[in-house]
């Protein structure tokens, strides 16, 4: 092997008599090295350069305390190993940095956005539904579009009392009237209406809502189904909405009711499974905590106000809305029925309620068990003012007897 010169210091250092106890030990070592005791490396450069390091890396540490120059040969035992190697390999390894969460898709069932039709071609119209808020306002909100120049649809029956229906000129197509519904929910499904038209009525309508969502979450979970004026029966084909041309007015405003309120349904859902993902983000760490055996610091104000956000999303779901239940304005217009519970099983309602309800449920146990976590808490807490009590009062006592 050729000699490297980084190294004849060190060995000028090794025929020290104090070292020379040290000196044997390592041939020893050597030697078992050479036996098999060391790691297998497969080639003997490699095997070379690990004896090399090790011999080094002893006498350094026996020299460390007793010689003034222990940086010098640390600094010589650096650079030969990055002559040797071609890197240096007491260099600290670059941290992983984590790769970027995707953003999750919509969970309202829009058609893809290659698939849209072409403003000029066929007959296709568009429906679109969103969710603003949680509540309008309707009666001002009636008063206000009115005095904007639209009109008002009174055909509706006395049992649909919680939506409006305003009708406008300013149509995407000339095939079919435009049509606009405001579910006191606080959603509201446009057909057939331009898109300038569609943003000024936005405008108007928020000056009547109720506890309004971000623009952003509104845009992005919306849903938009596409429908045509055909021959037959309405229906819900192959993700297209085909109305009966041969329909009165009345009966034609009906049954777009009942189309739109499976989407405004479906909207208002998505809504809520978004505040279900906010909610199980701002929990997360608990359970991780709790795993690791970590303390989990968190207030008794800060769980009830989880349990109280908790059962306020629930009643919405399951109390307030239509969800679980076909509504009763139904139950004698057995047509309109059909094509209700055939819109939302195409938006998959059912299913996605399941859903929400099996996750609520899990959060529920989570933030019990949080509950329960901080009494216990709090009654050893009490327990152990109780002892100290007592001590007190005991050394009390035995200072009365013994003084």
């Amino acid at each position: 092997m050729q000699k490297i010169p980084y190294l004849r210091p060190i060995l000028g250092f090794t025929q020290l008599p104090w070292i020379r106890l040290q000196r044997n030990n390592w041939r020893t070592g050597l030697r078992h090295t050479l036996e098999g005791q060391c790691p297998r490396i497969q080639d003997s450069r490699s095997t070379a350069r690990y004896l090399v390091q090790k011999q080094t890396t002893v006498c350094i540490q026996a020299l460390y305390g007793r010689s003034l120059h222990s940086l010098w040969l640390a600094d010589i035992m650096q650079r030969f190993y990055s002559s040797a190697t071609g890197s240096n390999i007491l260099a600290s390894k670059q941290p992983i940095l984590p790769a970027k969460r995707t953003l999750k898709g919509p969970r309202t069932k829009q058609p893809s956005r290659t698939n849209q039709p072409a403003p000029d071609t066929e007959d296709l119209m568009k429906c679109t539904a969103f969710a603003t808020a949680d509540e309008y306002q309707l009666e001002n909100l009636c008063h206000d579009l009115i005095s904007s120049g639209y009109n008002e649809i009174t055909d509706l029956p006395r049992d649909a009392a919680n939506v409006l229906a305003i009708g406008t000129d300013m149509l995407a197509k000339p095939d079919d009237h435009g049509l606009i519904f405001f579910f006191r929910e606080g959603s509201v499904v446009f057909w057939n209406v331009e898109d300038k038209t569609m943003k000024n009525i936005m405008r108007i309508l928020e000056r009547h809502e109720i506890q309004a969502y971000e623009v952003a979450l509104v845009h992005w979970e919306n849903e938009e189904i596409n429908y045509r004026i055909s021959e037959g029966h309405s229906k819900l084909h192959r993700g297209q909405i085909l109305l009966n041309f041969d329909l009165e007015p009345n009966e034609s405003i009906l049954e777009k009711f009942a189309f739109s309120n499976a989407l405004s349904l479906s909207v208002k859902l998505a809504i809520w499974e978004v505040s279900l993902d906010c909610f199980v983000n701002s929990i997360q760490s608990i359970p991780e905590m709790l795993k690791a055996g970590k303390r989990v610091k968190i207030s008794r104000s800060e769980v009830m106000q989880k349990i109280g956000e908790l059962f306020a999303l629930r009643h919405r779901i399951n109390l307030s809305s239509d969800l679980l239940m076909t509504p009763d304005f139904y139950w004698d217009r057995e047509n309109l029925e059909q094509l209700y519970d055939k819109t939302c099983q195409y938006l998959n309602i059912n299913r996605r309620v399941k859903v929400i309800n099996e996750k609520l449920q899990h959060c529920t146990e989570l933030t019990d068990l949080m509950r329960n976590h901080l009494s216990e808490k709090h009654g050893l807490r009490l327990e152990w003012m109780i002892v100290i009590l007592i001590t007190i009062e005991v050394l009390f006592e035995l200072g009365r007897v013994i003084f």
